[in-house]
């Protein structure tokens, strides 16, 4: 006989078993889908039905924070920490790119200052806590006092040459998100036009140029391309009509076929389309692309199919597949995820 579920309450309110569940499913699958703002009352709901939910919690944590409500994610995040719900380093990183957010520097540094001194970081992760804790107190220093107007950002170089650690120069990158960048603006060129700079970056502050309406042409190089750009015409980076098209190809042919399998190349799309950005890479066959991003998912995954098989499938042909291909894998060798 099949174990009856427990009947919750809660303000003489009576919960039909499982809602818990259903609520988490939705809200998470909202949250995949990016539509935060629908995620959050489910997630909500279903962590009054049951608080030390980790998925619960971790995905409320995520909306929150790309929802951009910064100080409900910080102290659900601290919250999770005192009680020892989810893996503690993971959530100390998570913590973290919260406070980052929040120009809460001074609570980084007393946070990761705690960790090294009871010892308690693993050595394969004191180099990226020392970084982020360097960089935190010497932006807790330069950190402009209340009510002095007459500071200005131009004193603080943003120096991004002299950091050879990539990890540093993304949290310098990320704490220009919230701030104005023109007292920036030829350091930021400057970075834009190196072959030095990397790609990943170079998406970032494009990004955050766009995001401020900075009006301007400026040049852009990256894989020995190089483009003169406004970045106020640009499309949005997670808008990209190429990359959508590659995206709407792939839902059609995998997503009730194979859902795991249209998860994994779309991530693929994604972070190919994020690292290229502002560049448009050829062929411009989209066809090819899809085809490319599908063989290379199925190959990661230990699935090999004939690319003359995938070839017939998108209508692409078969060179301009290879050459998709090719420029994905070299790409995918240097994306590099978000702190």
């Amino acid at each position: 006989m099949k174990k009856r579920e427990i009947v919750k309450r809660k303000d003489n309110v009576v919960y039909f078993p499982g809602l818990e569940k259903r609520l988490t499913d939705k809200g998470l699958e909202s949250l995949e889908k990016k539509k935060f703002n629908e995620a959050i009352p489910l997630l909500e709901e279903a962590r009054e039905l049951d608080p030390t939910n980790e998925n619960i919690l971790i995905g409320l944590v995520l909306a929150y924070f790309e929802a951009g409500s910064f100080s409900k994610a910080k102290v659900l995040a601290k919250e999770m920490l005192l009680k020892g719900i989810g893996d503690y380093f993971q959530m100390v990183d998570l913590y973290l790119t919260v406070l980052i957010q929040l120009h809460e520097y001074q609570e980084i540094v007393s946070t990761i200052e705690v960790l090294f001194e009871e010892k308690e970081i693993p050595s394969e992760k004191q180099d990226h806590f020392l970084t982020i804790l360097q960089f935190s107190r010497r932006m807790a220093e330069n950190r402009q006092p209340a009510g002095d107007e007459e500071i200005t950002s131009e004193v603080q170089n943003l120096d991004l040459f002299s950091k050879k650690n990539l990890n540093e120069q993304m949290l310098v990158v990320a704490s220009l998100a919230e701030k104005n960048i023109r007292p920036h603006f030829e350091e930021i060129t400057d970075y834009l036009q190196a072959e030095a700079g990397h790609p990943f970056l170079k998406t970032m502050l494009v990004t955050l140029l766009k995001e401020q309406e900075i009006n301007k042409e400026l040049e852009v190089k990256k894989f020995s391309q190089e483009k003169a750009i406004n970045p106020m015409l640009l499309p949005e980076v997670r808008l990209q009509p190429r990359m959508l098209e590659v995206k709407n190809l792939l839902l059609n042919r995998l997503e009730n076929e194979s859902p795991g399998l249209y998860e994994n190349t779309v991530e693929m799309v994604e972070r190919t389309f994020f690292i290229s950005y502002p560049f448009e890479l050829e062929p411009e066959d989209s066809a090819a692309w899809a085809a490319a991003f599908h063989l290379l998912a199925q190959e990661y995954l230990g699935i090999y199919v004939e690319i003359s098989k995938i070839a017939f499938e998108y209508g692409a042909e078969l060179l301009e597949i290879e050459q998709a291909r090719a420029q994905i894998e070299e790409i995918e060798k240097i994306s590099t995820p978000y702190i």
